[in-house]
């Protein structure tokens, strides 16, 4: 019995054996060691300070080796799209990521913010200014020069002017007037406002910003040019469709990409095309041409459209 019992004891110098672990759960690998714990669950950790702009006065300009080659904006859709439209009383918070930093390129990601909540999503892409054998560009229209063309508000003065224009256009040329955009455009082609025939999808127009801006930063130059670029581009895709009148029309996000430098304050080319539209969307493309034939910026939008079929209007 003694020796049974001798024969039973343990070393004091052995461990005494571990319990296994617990079976794990269906579908789920058991820990090994080494492995990552759980994933903390704490405080989002807030923007830097630096990251955090508010908007409420003039820009400021910055200067810098980098300039901007690509933007791409987008507007927030969740359960209704564009629910929550800015606001010009209140002050934007520019929330901006700094998505990559490298030697030639670099990525900032903004998200502007008002009353708490997103109304702008834009992408901007900066290159360090390089040169490079490959280079080619499309051939710029040949179209008369603005100086032969007449401006939009005076092709509407011109038709306000008969006595014989109904008076539903009358109030729609008014309404146009009344906006006072600060852009001045000539149509190269402009389109019959009284007629519904269809035409080919393709828009022609000379465009600058109204006064003076200057040999200023080149960014500034890009902001005005990518507000005239937003003005009467996604309208090119309802010109095959004139029998419709418009219902909602509203644009989903906009691209645009900087080739060479130009002056906003100076007539510049708009051409813009639309080579699709159905499912209630519509896309157009536009290039903005230097009076020298330079191609300066590429524009890409895509748009909601939603008609109506015209009343049918009766000769009798």
């Amino acid at each position: 019995m003694s020796a049974q019992r001798r024969h039973s004891r343990r070393p004091s110098h052995v461990p005494a054996p571990k319990a296994p672990p617990p079976p794990a759960a269906p579908g789920r690998r058991r820990a090994l060691p080494g492995d990552p714990g759980p994933p903390r669950r704490g405080p989002r950790r807030a923007p830097e300070p630096s990251d955090l702009f508010k908007r409420h006065g003039a820009l400021k300009q910055h200067r810098g080796k980098h300039r901007v080659f690509s933007v791409t904006c987008d507007c927030p859709m969740a359960e209704r799209p564009f629910s929550v439209p800015g606001d010009p009383k209140v002050p934007v918070l520019y929330e901006v990521e700094r998505t990559r930093t490298g030697k030639s390129f670099s990525v900032r990601s903004v998200k502007a913010i008002q009353h708490g909540k997103p109304i702008f999503i834009c992408q901007a892409s900066f290159q360090l200014a390089q040169e490079s054998p490959v280079q080619h560009q499309f051939t710029m229209p040949t179209v008369p020069p603005p100086e032969e063309l007449l401006t939009q508000a005076e092709l509407i003065q011109k038709f306000l002017e008969d006595p014989k224009l109904a008076e539903k256009y009358r109030k729609h040329l008014n309404k146009i007037q009344a906006k006072d955009v600060p852009i001045d455009i000539k149509p190269v082609n402009p389109p019959d406002i009284f007629c519904s025939e269809p035409q080919e999808p393709k828009h022609l127009f000379w465009v600058r910003a109204r006064g003076y801006i200057g040999e200023c930063d080149m960014k500034v130059h890009c902001c005005v040019a990518a507000y005239i670029s937003d003005y009467s581009f996604l309208g090119t895709a309802l010109l095959p469709h004139r029998q419709y009148n418009v219902k909602f029309m509203v644009s989903l996000d906009h691209s645009m990409w900087f080739h060479a430098p130009f002056r906003a304050d100076h007539w510049m080319l708009y051409e813009c095309e639309s080579p699709w539209a159905g499912a209630c969307r519509g896309l157009v493309h536009g290039r903005l041409w230097r009076r020298d034939g330079v191609l300066a910026v590429t524009c890409a939008q895509e748009g909601v459209i939603r008609v109506e079929q015209k009343p049918n209007q009766s000769k009798l």
